[in-house]
């Protein structure tokens, strides 16, 4: 029985006992669901959290602990000449053991190793065994202390609107703590980089060239880590994407919201969302096959020397990619100004036009920061189409019509492969991830205070 069959069976107990405690609530009150403290389903929800809760927060710590207790009651039981070795030997020596188990033998396998490999499948299936014995009998006998409980006095509402009350503070706490866990691995491994590299190197420097020697006596073998090309980069592309999408999301989302008929509409708004479903990767085919060439002859024609791969061309399909982002967020937005500030204008003698530009937008303003600051972010974020229609090389330019580079695709370029992070090539990609993780941040804070200060005017 696995693990998921497991959850699965948990789940079926658990509704049958929302039914259960459902039906023992309104037999007791004679059918009359007036006579009960709480809802009906309030009744089978208390009793389906008992019977669910503790047994899937006792599988979820059942199979947070089983993987260590396996491997030391393996390696407990392993000769005493192995179990001797150092821990990176008995590392490998584990996990040929579990390639054993899952019937794929390398050729390093003996004796010793297969009875292990066959004590580890036996500690496998005690463990599911186990596992699915006790969860069902936590989760009957859960069933069963909710059932008893229900009665047409009983509070079932608030038990069950504290419980949800908790799971909502356990998720928020657990995203808080995912940030804070995030930011400190990009800030200790940022700190071991500025131990190697000076932090006034890396934020201004000009030379970006992070290949590293394995020998001090190699040629390049330090490396130079001056992030300003990548940066540049970084912001180049960017605007490029901005200056193609802003214009056409809004006018777009202004046509739909305001102009267009809903026959129109119905079509035009999921042809136009279809675009955010589209692959990243086909982006980049597009931009490398179909738009990187027809700049460059275009370019060609007007005696400019344009580059195969550029900066103009990933910016450019960049910028038509983030387009749903912008016209279909602005278009919501648009459509939930309030009618009436649409009459009042017209009353006062302003035409379409003049109520667009002087009502609709002011009052849309923060929703419209919102979708410009999203599709922004989405546009910094972006790999593969730089990798695809703007190459690798860290140059510093304004020029759109040549190559250049940006954070993601070194992040990618610099953790491709296995990689030992006690190098500066390696911990770059660190410090790459925690400036474009303060500048995201304090692109949110401008746009949060932005919006606050327009909603507090047009609300």
């Amino acid at each position: 029985m696995s693990n998921l069959l497991i959850i699965i069976a948990i789940l079926a107990l658990a509704a049958i006992g929302f039914r259960m405690g459902r039906g023992r609530a309104l037999a007791l009150a004679g059918g009359h669901a007036k006579a009960l403290h709480s809802l009906p389903n309030h009744y089978g929800g208390y009793v389906l959290l008992w019977c669910g809760l503790p047994a899937l927060a006792l599988i979820a710590i059942w199979l947070a602990l089983e993987p260590p207790a396996i491997r030391w009651l393996v390696l407990s039981a392993l000769p005493s000449d192995l179990k001797a070795l150092p821990a990176e030997r008995l590392a490998l020596i584990y996990d040929n053991i579990h390639n054993l188990a899952r019937g794929i033998d390398l050729g390093t396998s003996d004796a010793a190793m297969s009875e292990a490999a066959q004590r580890y499948l036996g500690l496998r299936q005690i463990a599911v065994v186990s596992l699915a014995v006790i969860s069902l009998m936590v989760a009957g006998a859960g069933l069963w202390r909710g059932w008893r409980v229900v009665a047409p006095t009983f509070a079932a509402r608030r038990a069950v609107e504290r419980s949800i009350r908790v799971a909502l503070i356990v998720s928020s706490t657990l995203a808080v703590f995912t940030t804070i866990g995030i930011v400190l691995s990009l800030l200790f491994e940022t700190i071991r980089f500025f131990e190697k590299v000076p932090v006034w190197d890396f934020l201004f420097g000009l030379d970006w060239s992070p290949q590293t020697a394995l020998r001090t006596d190699q040629v390049g073998s330090s490396g130079r880590f001056g992030a300003v090309p990548i940066f540049a980069g970084t912001l180049l592309i960017s605007v490029i994407a901005m200056a193609v999408a802003v214009p056409a999301g809004l006018f777009s989302a202004i046509y739909l919201a305001e102009y267009a008929a809903k026959p129109v509409r119905d079509v035009i708004k999921p042809v136009l969302e279809i675009l955010a479903g589209i692959p990243t990767v086909v982006y980049g085919f597009f931009a490398a096959l179909t738009v990187a060439p027809l700049i460059r002859d275009a370019g060609g024609f007007f005696g400019l020397d344009v580059s195969s791969e550029s900066a103009l061309a990933a910016g450019v399909v960049m910028g038509i990619m983030i387009i749903p982002f912008i016209s279909s967020l602005s278009d919501d937005v648009i459509t939930a100004v309030p009618q009436s500030l649409r009459e009042a204008s017209y009353g006062l003698g302003a035409t379409r036009s003049e109520t667009i530009r002087q009502v609709v937008l002011p009052a849309a303003l923060p929703g419209i920061i919102s979708s410009i600051l999203l599709a922004l972010s989405r546009a910094i974020g972006e790999t593969m189409i730089v990798v695809m229609a703007a190459g690798l090389a860290a140059n510093l330019t304004a020029n759109p019509f040549e190559a250049v580079t940006t954070v993601t695709v070194q992040i990618a370029t610099l953790l491709v492969g296995d990689q030992e992070f006690d190098s500066a090539k390696t911990l770059a990609a660190f410090a790459l991830g925690l400036v474009l993780f303060v500048v995201t941040l304090g692109l949110n804070l401008v746009a949060l205070v932005t919006v606050r200060k327009y909603r507090e005017k047009y609300d």
